[in-house]
């Protein structure tokens, strides 16, 4: 069966930006005020982060799943995902306040950590997922550049405290791995997803 839209469970104004940029028609499928979204990301203790990535972005799915089914809205492909910076073993998620943004930057700052985009789409009964994983590697970022770069308020409501396709990009020495996958969504593992589930773009 051939689908002309997916439904994106993503407040992302990225997502929404990579599904554009390869042509996926999607209408956005957001959390209920009665669901506690947030609760759906915290961690427990000892999980590592390539776990906690695919369970969040499953239990995501399930919600957006239940959400769909208690609506009358037109059944379609439901897609999500879920990005997690890693430093080493430590999780880096999104900064509580500007205290907790500049300390998860300075942690960053010269080093090399990895950026975890886990993508699940659902189609009727049927469910895939998959994950990528990215190096970043920052230089030394002066701790002016970091003070300056919060105060902007860029670093809020992002895991690890930054966007790519931010200012921050002049301190980003080099990646490996799938930029669109460290803005948030992989496009090529969420293109493969959506071939499976018969979406056309």
């Amino acid at each position: 069966m051939k689908h002309a839209f997916v439904y994106l469970a993503s407040q992302s104004p990225r997502r929404r930006q990579l599904l554009d940029q390869i042509g996926v028609r999607h209408e956005l499928l957001l959390p209920q005020p009665h669901e506690d979204a947030e609760a759906l990301e915290d961690e427990i203790a000892g999980e590592r982060p390539a776990d906690y990535c695919e369970r969040v972005t499953r239990a995501k799915l399930r919600a957006a799943r239940a959400r769909l089914a208690a609506s009358r809205r037109e059944p379609a492909p439901i897609l999500c995902a879920d990005t997690t910076v890693a430093l080493g073993r430590r999780i880096l998620g999104k900064p509580r306040d500007a205290t907790h943004a500049i300390e998860t930057l300075h942690a960053l700052s010269g080093r090399t950590h990895r950026v975890i985009s886990a993508v699940a789409v659902a189609s009727g009964r049927r469910e895939w997922l998959a994950a990528s994983v990215s190096r970043v590697h920052f230089a030394e970022i002066p701790a002016a550049e970091i003070a300056r770069y919060v105060a902007g308020g860029e670093p809020f409501g992002k895991a690890g405290a930054y966007a790519i396709q931010s200012a921050i990009a002049a301190w980003i020495a080099r990646i490996d791995g799938s930029y669109s996958g460290i803005m948030g969504l992989p496009l090529f593992e969420t293109a493969q997803l959506l071939r499976r589930a018969g979406v056309s773009f």
